[in-house]
């Protein structure tokens, strides 16, 4: 049932399938309920302070999704560029969705394509903050028998930043996050307004040092100085290896 689409695939290189280039008709026999659904989420306008672009997070979205289809069966829908991001709405051009939207857009989603049989999904994450809404959109769709599962971007490249981290702490336009992007698309990142901004707290980050939450005049958390591309790359690439093992897990699943 799956011939055309499939050769249609490997055409391109790739084992997985955007549904985005799909008819109905096509999509109706791709969509089984042994099928996995991968949502890519990236922030399409969010601060990452002076030296990377707003879209930051769907460049590194947009690149983990062309990994994974090159790598997983899967059908990979298209990615979500809004969700929640509420640290960051004091810095221009920053979005967020609110908690419960972020939530039930998510839910929507995947119950919208469980109805043609899928009942597996992964959001492929590439936020922090978004994991307070993607928890409950999971427990939702339990309730209803769909699997969601989600990257846990920290968790996933504990490991490997480890091995490479030298600044002192951050987790935003930081060391770790500028040196992916030095990777990936190094024509987006200007270093030469890279710096290092860290004033560890709680809360989210502020322009204004008597504010409530950490402040940040630049909107980075860390040190964005000490980014190479080689550190990038052993990020991305252990990254990449923990979405394709998750994936396979919950293909696995029954």
């Amino acid at each position: 049932m799956r011939k055309a689409v499939f050769l249609m695939a490997m055409t391109l290189g790739a084992k997985g399938i955007l549904l985005e280039d799909l008819t109905w008709q096509e999509a109706e026999k791709v969509l089984t309920p042994s099928t996995v659904i991968v949502i890519p989420i990236g922030a399409e306008a969010k601060e990452h302070g002076p030296h990377l672009k707003l879209k930051n997070d769907w460049l590194l979205a947009e690149y983990l999704k062309r990994e994974v289809l090159k790598s997983a069966d899967v059908v990979v829908a298209p990615t979500v560029n809004y969700h929640f991001y509420p640290a960051f709405v004091e810095y221009p051009g920053s979005t967020t969705l609110r908690l419960e939207t972020a939530r039930d857009l998510l839910v929507d989603i995947c119950r919208s394509l469980a109805r043609y049989g899928p009942r597996k999904f992964y959001a492929l994450n590439t936020g922090v903050s978004t994991l307070r809404a993607l928890k409950p959109s999971a427990e939702i769709l339990a309730v209803e028998g769909i699997t969601l599962r989600y990257t846990d971007i920290l968790k996933a490249s504990e490991a490997a930043e480890a091995e490479v981290k030298q600044q002192e702490g951050g987790t935003h336009a930081d060391e770790m996050e500028t040196s992916m992007m030095l990777f990936i698309a190094p024509e987006t990142v200007d270093m030469s307004k890279a710096k290092k901004d860290y004033h560890p707290g709680p809360g989210p980050l502020t322009r204004d040092p008597k504010g409530a939450g950490v402040y940040s005049a630049s909107g980075i958390y860390g040190d964005a100085t000490l980014a190479t591309r080689a550190k990038g790359e052993k990020l991305v690439r252990a990254l990449t290896a923990s979405i394709l093992m998750e994936i396979n897990e919950l293909k696995a699943e029954h």
